[in-house]
């Protein structure tokens, strides 16, 4: 195989999640670089006994690049271990663009994000007819900044399902820009580590969620799901007998 680096979706812990595509990547890497303390590392033994494997913990962007233009040199495969999946807050946009200065060839390839795992682990479906039928996927405003249009107090005037990332360590934060748009009984699901061994499930409305959150000592890692449905559900007209 010609020199390329392969970004592959890790999925959200459980290396069950894998797909098999980023099974079948990583199996025909020559180097698998991930980041130690988001991938489970028993990904790692799909890789070849000869593969050279990285961690990417301590590593900054510019020594990501330089191991690239190595291995790329060098005629080798790479791939790129991300958690969950490649299509929001997987920073990849600027590798992407250095790999392109560089003339070496890329592809992505899609994971199963920590939400999907979250909400099976809830048993919830994140639409439901009559009760919201969007999901928002947001963060709190970090380094890069955000339109305020789309701060976390302006998304919750809609009403809808909102998936937040990022955002655990500052939950009182989180929930007091809730709490513009949501009433204080709505339903919060605070889920640590979905997928993996260790993962916990907080339930709470904005009214204690927060104080729950700071109880269980939960700092990182967690996906927050806000919203109706967690608490109720209608019923899907998709399947019903009189669609045509």
């Amino acid at each position: 195989m010609k020199p390329k680096v392969v970004f592959v979706g890790a999925g959200p812990g459980d290396p069950e999640l894998l797909t098999l595509r980023g099974k079948r990547e990583i199996e025909n890497a020559d180097v698998v670089i991930y980041a130690g303390s988001l991938v489970h590392r028993d990904i790692l033994k799909y890789a070849r006994s000869d593969a050279i494997v990285i961690d990417s913990y301590g590593k900054t962007r510019e020594d990501l690049f330089a191991l690239y233009a190595e291995f790329a040199k060098a005629g080798k495969r790479v791939v790129r271990l991300h958690t969950g999946d490649l299509s929001f807050y997987s920073a990849i946009l600027e590798q992407m663009a250095y790999l392109s200065s560089m003339d070496i060839d890329f592809e992505l390839v899609p994971g199963v994000t920590a939400f999907s795992a979250a909400s099976a682990s809830l048993k919830r479906e994140l639409t439901s007819p009559g009760v919201s039928q969007t999901l928002i996927i947001t963060k709190p405003f970090g380094k890069t900044g955000k339109p305020a249009e789309e701060s976390i107090a302006e998304l919750s005037k809609h009403g809808a399902t909102m998936v937040i990332f990022l955002g655990v360590h500052i939950i009182n934060d989180v929930v007091s820009e809730l709490r513009v748009g949501y009433p204080p009984d709505t339903p919060v699901a605070v889920v640590h580590k979905a997928s993996w061994t260790e993962e916990r499930i907080i339930r709470g409305t904005l009214g204690d969620i927060a104080e729950k959150v700071k109880k269980e000592g939960v700092k990182s890692q967690s996906v927050i799901i806000v919203g109706a449905v967690l608490k109720k559900s209608g019923v899907s007209k998709l399947y019903g007998g009189s669609e045509s």
